[in-house]
């Protein structure tokens, strides 16, 4: 959570650091055309929106955001664009899409890199904040109020379907044993004491799946994505196309099947395009990233 003495005014010495993935993938995916018209509706700090943008004359898009941190930081970066980009504050579920609107429509789902660094918004466990987790910090639910007012079944539950936690009942006991916790670092620790030494000393910390579990459920991520699957495609022009990028099972799922089963489009992509090793290799968050692309079709039978 932003403390009282920080306004979007700061994000001038705190960049909305997050590098956009697959951004030569998402161009070509979306086919960007001179004139065309484009909605991101996870505009972040403006990298992808950018790249098209830049990507042929007189483009214009539309940038949707749930984060006012993240608008700021994009009216910032891609205020030399002028009229030919418009900011709108909105979670893309909640969105009104126009029919027959756009040229390319662009989602990268999950959690930021700025998100992850920014302590006080509590999406990480590496640094103490109060337990948060709101990407719209005009919602009410908190990753505190899940932690400490639901029951340990209801915990057990979110941490096994959204974390894909194994150790979920035996997390949720010792949480329960030590709530109220206040702090990602009290929840963090009160996991890792939980769980076995060898699963303690993993490759991956143990609350990681729990902290994946606690982000979704507090921003009612799996949700929206459905809402968001079904309302789009309406939003293309015919052969427009549609991309969006996941970063785990949970969110590639929906996303490969809501493609898929859509009667108003084709999947250009049999398998999801992925990261190459040099982008990898710049930025490691990508390893994870799976881009998937279809196209508006013409007529429906």
């Amino acid at each position: 959570m932003k403390s009282d003495l920080q306004t979007p005014l700061d994000l001038e010495e705190l960049a909305f650091s997050h590098i956009s993935v697959l951004g030569r993938e998402v161009v070509e995916g979306l086919a960007v055309r001179p004139g065309g018209h484009y909605l991101d509706v996870t505009v972040g700090g403006g990298g992808h929106s950018r790249l098209i943008l830049e990507a042929a004359e007189d483009v214009r898009v539309t940038a949707v955001d749930q984060d006012e941190d993240a608008l700021a930081a994009a009216r910032k970066e891609l205020a030399e664009f002028g009229d030919r980009i418009q900011f709108i504050y909105s979670n893309f579920a909640d969105y009104e899409f126009p029919p027959n609107t756009f040229n390319g429509i662009l989602a990268d789902l999950g959690v930021s890199s700025y998100h992850l660094d920014q302590a006080e918004r509590g999406f990480s466990f590496r640094q103490a904040a109060n337990l948060d987790m709101r990407m719209d910090r005009g919602r009410s639910l908190t990753a505190a109020d899940v932690i400490n007012n639901w029951d340990e079944a209801e915990l057990a539950d979110i941490f096994f379907k959204y974390g894909e936690e194994r150790l979920s009942r035996r997390i949720a006991r010792r949480i329960v044993e030590r709530r109220p916790l206040h702090t990602t670092t009290e929840l963090a620790d009160a996991i890792a004491s939980s769980v076995p030494p060898k699963y303690r000393y993993g490759r991956i910390h143990p609350a990681t799946r729990v902290f994946q579990a606690l982000r979704i459920v507090v921003n009612d991520e799996l949700k929206s994505l459905e809402t968001f699957l079904d309302k789009a495609p309406n939003a293309l022009v015919p052969g427009g196309r549609i991309a969006i990028i996941s970063f785990h099972s949970l969110e590639d799922r929906p996303v490969k099947h809501g493609l898929r089963n859509s009667p108003l489009l084709k999947v250009l992509t049999k398998k999801p395009i992925i990261a190459q090793e040099e982008e990898i290799s710049k930025n490691p968050r990508s390893r994870s990233a799976k881009l998937r692309v279809a196209e508006r079709v013409l007529n429906i039978e």
